[in-house]
């Protein structure tokens, strides 16, 4: 970050439900932020996923947010209509050698590995590296029959290409900052380019917030470990890093998170219910 320039946060949520408690906590804490910091607050829809992001659901998250009475500033950044440049430095990334086709599904994956094996930071088996080693006309072959594939960071020459060490900026409420050192190596080879879309959230979070030149980033503590991952594409693809705040998040009665596929609560339900956005911001913490 340079030194006088204007803060940019931003709020990002995925149209693949309604908003609950935790997105509005995440939301008024990028406004409140902002509002301290001085900076200014942008919106993004992350609807990558072409079959859970439906067009009720994106009117869903203007709705909310107008409710919550949170000011954005316009144009909104949607990653469905920025494919093609997702799609190039993915083409970049395997043009260099640092990504390959996977042909593997989840369930070949499972079968491969022991139940003991190593996993990455969200339970995941680490990548046994399967596909990694087909050869270049085989990956080609296979390619042009049409056989479905994701696309895998190779982390191993990532690493080589961009040895580290690797760290990121942590900021707090008051703009305070300190290091955190990241270890991209504990997500084994992850996807980054999808069956069905030439992207996967890391790259094109990566890619949106260099687009929108976002310098802070308020997310919560379930990414934590991914910004690991972004600190390495952001050396790779030679973007700008942000510094990061990690807020806890919300959980239910059963101590579990919050999250769109457990039927959380939503924002539109509670609204039905009465309640009243000034109530919400009090109930969470914000004036």
């Amino acid at each position: 970050m340079s030194g006088g320039a204007t803060p940019v946060f931003r709020f990002a949520p995925s149209p693949n439900g309604r908003l609950h408690l935790g997105h509005a906590y995440s939301a008024l804490l990028n406004e409140d932020m902002a509002r301290r910091l001085g900076g200014r607050l942008l919106l993004r829809i992350e609807d990558i996923d072409p079959v859970r992001s439906r067009p009720e659901l994106v009117a869903g998250i203007f709705s909310d947010i107008d409710w919550l009475g949170i000011a954005f500033e316009a144009p909104v950044r949607r990653q469905s209509e920025h494919m093609a440049e997702y799609r190039h430095a993915l083409e970049g990334l395997a043009g260099r050698g640092l990504a390959y086709p996977c042909f593997c599904s989840r369930g070949q994956i499972a079968a491969m590995v022991a139940a003991d094996a190593p996993r990455d930071p969200d339970g995941g088996p680490l990548y046994p590296g399967t596909c990694r080693a087909l050869s270049g006309e085989e990956a080609a072959r296979r390619r042009a029959a049409g056989e479905p594939h994701a696309w895998r960071l190779d982390m191993a020459r990532a690493l080589a290409q961009a040895p580290g060490p690797h760290a990121y900026t942590a900021f707090d409420a008051e703009g305070g900052e300190r290091r955190l050192s990241a270890d991209p190596a504990r997500w084994g080879d992850p996807v980054i380019g999808r069956r069905d879309v030439p992207t996967s959230y890391h790259l094109a979070v990566v890619l949106d917030d260099a687009a929108q030149g976002v310098s802070h980033v308020v997310r919560g503590q379930d990414l934590e470990a991914a910004t690991d991952l972004h600190v390495l594409l952001q050396e790779l693809l030679g973007l700008a890093s942000p510094a990061y705040h990690h807020h806890a998040l919300l959980r239910g009665p059963d101590g579990e998170k919050l999250a769109k596929s457990k039927g959380s609560e939503s924002l539109a339900d509670l609204r039905a219910r009465g309640a009243s956005a000034a109530d919400l911001r009090a109930r969470l913490g914000f004036s």
